[in-house]
């Protein structure tokens, strides 16, 4: 066996599987995968006391965001003024505790539980080992679903909606949002995956010496999805970490298109039921999003009509689409074009979260225009259908396997070497 230093050196990449040795990286360069150019690995200048500083002052400004008046909003003399924590109640009023736990969960608790876990983790703080292990396995699971600047994204379309009926006013707590949604970035891109683990506990020796080049899976190896160490492609749990997991996702495509239809049903109802329900002088007018683009678009205001249209019919349609697709070309039935499917993926890996941005305008309108018999707005089912295509096609997309794409390339090569030998 090759020692547990040497090990250090290797790599296989978890997005298409490529055996990389990596060379000294110098302090604040990363090193990316030659073949689909994911980021790997990063040496952070200052890799404790980075972290450290991004997430204590995350926290603080999220301390103080939840203080004050976050915006008000003022319509023919009178005013309303909300706080953050101010949403999810109104929500719970209205007999939406589901998007109210949402809210709760994605903006607020997430976001703070990933600051809480960094802190713990990139210091040498005394705490028990498994304790320790447990919060590296869930915190970069969490990342994704931390929605804090989506919200922020909302919170501003949220204002243009606003700004006909009203004035709009920014409030103490809304800059401490701002500053808490930068920092909480700063300090998830200042936290390395692999060097946290090779603090955390020592890498496990390599079952053999591997070959530059070639999958993991050509050579009887596996990376552990979570701590990134090298493994046996038959050994099912990894020493380090204990999570266990296969060479490839089990049943990865079946999983990935059950949930696709899943999101498919329910997206149908989320259009052509009301999102939200404005109520003015005791008349109410139900809309669903479709209707939201066509009634901004009408009054002016293009470019939020158009960040909506895109974010909540055109994101979560092509996503679909493109999920679907993915899965037909990883099962054997597409062009074998593995690096123009690597970048589809990619970019559905990135997008999805942000289709949220419509249930946070909902929640936003829901808790600022309370204006008595003048003006009033509503969340309705339409919204949580919406909210449950978002989630369901993020959990899609997180179960497909993309080195599944990478596999029919190697498979090609193999067989192209075998017809130039005969």
């Amino acid at each position: 066996m090759c020692s547990a230093v040497k090990s250090n050196a290797w790599m296989l990449c978890p997005q298409c599987d490529l055996t990389i040795r990596l060379p000294d990286i110098p302090v604040g360069s990363r090193a990316s995968c030659p073949r689909c150019h994911t980021a790997l690995t990063a040496n952070w200048h200052e890799p404790r006391k980075r972290p450290t500083g991004y997430a204590l002052a995350a926290l603080f400004m999220l301390v103080l965001a939840n203080l004050f008046p976050f915006v008000s909003m003022k319509v023919a003399g009178l005013t309303s003024q909300i706080t953050l924590m101010q949403i999810p109640r109104v929500m719970v009023s209205e007999d939406y505790s589901s998007l109210a736990t949402l809210f709760l969960l994605f903006v607020q608790a997430v976001p703070a539980l990933c600051m809480i876990t960094i802190l713990l983790l990139v210091n040498p703080i005394p705490s028990p080992t498994s304790l320790r292990v447990g919060l590296a396995r869930i915190l970069f699971h969490l990342r994704n679903w931390g929605m804090s600047e989506i919200f922020m994204a909302g919170v501003l379309v949220s204002f243009v909606k606003l700004m006909a009926y009203g004035e709009i006013g920014l409030e103490t707590s809304f800059w401490p949002w701002v500053l808490f949604c930068l920092l909480q970035l700063r300090a998830f891109q200042c936290v390395d995956r692999r060097a946290l683990w090779d603090r955390l506990s020592p890498r496990p020796a390599l079952p053999h010496a591997p070959e530059v080049g070639f999958s993991g899976l050509a050579q009887g190896l596996r990376s552990c999805p979570c701590c990134t160490a090298i493994l046996p492609a038959d050994k099912p749990v990894c020493p380090r970490c204990g999570v266990q997991a296969q060479a490839r996702r089990k049943h990865s495509l079946q999983w990935t298109l059950a949930l696709l239809l899943t999101s498919v049903l329910l997206y149908i109802p989320a259009n052509l039921m009301p999102i939200m329900v404005t109520e003015t002088l005791g008349s109410a007018y139900p809309s669903n999003i479709m209707a939201g683009v066509i009634v901004l678009w009408a009054d002016g205001s293009y470019p939020v009509a158009l960040v909506i249209f895109i974010a909540s019919i055109m994101v979560p349609t092509l996503k679909m689409l493109a999920i679907g697709w993915l899965c037909w070309d990883a099962s054997g039935r597409g062009r074998r074009d593995s690096h123009k499917m690597h970048k589809i993926y990619e970019v559905v890996e990135f997008v999805g979260r942000w289709s949220m941005i419509d249930v946070f305008v909902i929640a936003v309108l829901s808790a600022l225009v309370r204006m008595g018999q003048l003006m009033n707005v509503y969340p309705a089912w339409g919204a949580v259908l919406f909210a449950m295509v978002v989630i369901i096609t993020m959990i899609a997309a997180m179960t497909f396997d993309p080195r599944l794409l990478w596999d029919r390339a190697r498979e090609n090569t193999m067989k192209e070497s075998r017809l130039d030998g005969n």
